[in-house]
C-alpha cells in the first residue's frame, strides 16, 4: 500500500516538472528566435524588441539571458560565416591577397545585413570591455588566419613577426567598426564602404608582401 501511494505521489509529481520545464524551453526558445528574426532585418535590436516579438516581458527576456549581447551571440551562432563560406569567392587561389579580399568583402556583407546586431554588440562591449572576449564572436580573427594560410605555411615569404604585424593590421579594417566608420562619418553608401574596406586590406597585404620580398 505504501509502495503503491510513492508511486501514485511521483508520478502525480512528475507532469507538473515537466510541463514548467517544457514551458521555460519554449519561452526561451521563442526569445532566441525573434532575436534571430529582428537580427536578420537589419534594424536596431533591443531587448525589449525582442520581448515584444516573443511575447513576453523584458524582464522574462532577462531572465533568460543577462545581456543582449549573450543573446545574440547565441540566437546568431548559425549565421556567422565559416571561413570556408567566406572565402568561396577565392577557393582555389594560394595568392593572399586575393584571399584576404575575398573574406573582406563577404564578412563586411554579412555586417551590412546584420547591422542592428553588429551595432548592439560593438555598442555593448565598447561600454562594457571586460566582457569583449566573451561576449563578441571575433569572426574577423579566423577569416584573417584563413586567408592568410598560406603565408604561414611559407616561411620564406614572410618572417613570423611581419605576418603577425599584417594580422594586427588586417584586424582594424576586417571589420564592422571600420564599415561603420566609412558609412556614418565618411558617409559613403555600404557598397562604396565594403569596396574601400576591401581596397585597404588587400593594398596592407600586398605591402607586407613586398616589404619582406
Amino acid at each position: 500500500m505504501q509502495e503503491t501511494e510513492q508511486r501514485s505521489q511521483t508520478t502525480a509529481a512528475g507532469p507538473p516538472t515537466t510541463g514548467r520545464a517544457n514551458q521555460k524551453l519554449r519561452t526561451r526558445t521563442a526569445i532566441l528566435k525573434a532575436a534571430a528574426e529582428l537580427a536578420g532585418t537589419g534594424r536596431e535590436v533591443t531587448m525589449l524588441e525582442v520581448a515584444k516579438t516573443a511575447l513576453v516581458s523584458e524582464a522574462t527576456a532577462y531572465r533568460y539571458f543577462p545581456d543582449l549581447t549573450s543573446l545574440l551571440q547565441e540566437a546568431m551562432a548559425d549565421q556567422m560565416p565559416t571561413p570556408e563560406e567566406a572565402l568561396a569567392a577565392a577557393a582555389d587561389s594560394r595568392d593572399p591577397v586575393e584571399r584576404v579580399a575575398a573574406v573582406t568583402e563577404h564578412l563586411l556583407r554579412h555586417v551590412q545585413r546584420y547591422q542592428g546586431a553588429a551595432r548592439a554588440m560593438i555598442a555593448a562591449t565598447v561600454a562594457r570591455p571586460a566582457t569583449v572576449a566573451t561576449r563578441r564572436p571575433g569572426l574577423r580573427f579566423g577569416l584573417i588566419d584563413h586567408a592568410l594560410a598560406p603565408l604561414a605555411d611559407s616561411p620564406a615569404r614572410i618572417t613570423s613577426a611581419a605576418l603577425a604585424q599584417l594580422k594586427n593590421d588586417l584586424a582594424v579594417v576586417v571589420s564592422a567598426e571600420a564599415l561603420f566608420c566609412l558609412t556614418d562619418l565618411c558617409g559613403l553608401e555600404p557598397e562604396a564602404a565594403i569596396a574601400s574596406a576591401v581596397r585597404t586590406a588587400a593594398t596592407l597585404t600586398r605591402a607586407a608582401l613586398q616589404a619582406t620580398a
